[in-house]
């Protein structure tokens, strides 16, 4: 996945949102990654699902915002995660690590713990029922948050209105670009999913289930991009019609 990133990056920028902290992004990408600065300065990073931006300046990672939640919101946030757990019978009382973590500007709720194993992970809400009760009961208890699915056991839960569809605009911004030139990649993109805010960017989405799904998205990206292909052979969608096309300065 790294080559696959460094390969990208050298012809366009690319943004990484995700669920998790800086720190991981630090560990699973940054520290993976062997270019020079006129690369990474290309890269753009959104932890905790775009409620922070990073951008290269002057050989470092410098933060541009971070939507903070206050110490009474997440307070309120981690009891009604809780709660809603327990009366789901979902809790574990030996998860792996903390099961409800403060991000600072996002609150996640780990149904197994955060360092749960990956095969723990995915066996444990394979059809995503679990994710879609939990979202559906905690939603009316935290009416002025957003709350929607993240990992294959995780809910994120941040102020309302700062979601991914508000990361896509901060970064439309910041790199002068219209809806239609970009092409978001991501596996939530269902309407409980923390992907799903981007459809009403109008930005074109192409929906994957794995990791290895989107190297094979990258790979049929630069392709067509070279002019190897005429076209990716990817499902774009969009809320949009006339927006599901193929994006032109970012991904």
């Amino acid at each position: 996945m790294a080559t696959a990133l460094v390969t990208l990056l050298q012809r366009l920028p690319v943004c990484i949102i995700s669920g998790g902290r800086f720190e991981q992004f630090q560990a699973q990408v940054l520290d993976q990654l062997t270019a020079p600065e006129q690369i990474l300065s290309r890269l753009h990073l959104m932890p905790t699902s775009g409620t922070r931006y990073y951008s290269r300046q002057h050989g470092a990672w410098s933060q541009a915002y971070s939507e903070d939640l206050s110490a009474e919101e997440k307070a309120r946030i981690v009891q009604v995660l809780e709660e809603t757990s327990r009366t789901l019978g979902y809790w574990d009382e030996h998860p792996w690590g903390v099961p409800i973590e403060d991000r600072g500007s996002q609150v996640t709720y780990s149904a197994l713990g955060q360092a749960a194993p990956l095969d723990a992970k995915a066996a444990w809400d394979p059809d995503g029922m679990k994710k879609s009760l939990l979202v559906a009961h905690a939603t009316p208890l935290l009416a002025d948050f957003e709350v929607r699915g993240g990992g294959s056991t995780s809910i994120d839960v941040t102020r309302k209105g700062i979601d991914k569809a508000y990361a896509i605009r901060k970064l439309m911004a910041q790199i002068h670009a219209a809806p239609e030139e970009l092409l978001f990649v991501g596996d939530r993109l269902d309407e409980a999913g923390n992907d799903f805010p981007v459809l009403a960017t109008g930005v074109p989405c192409v929906p994957v289930t794995s990791w290895q799904d989107t190297l094979i998205v990258i790979a049929e990206f630069i392709e067509w991009w070279d002019g190897v292909t005429g076209s990716p052979q990817f499902r774009i969608i969009s809320k949009y019609p006339g927006a599901a096309r193929h994006g032109h300065a970012g991904a």
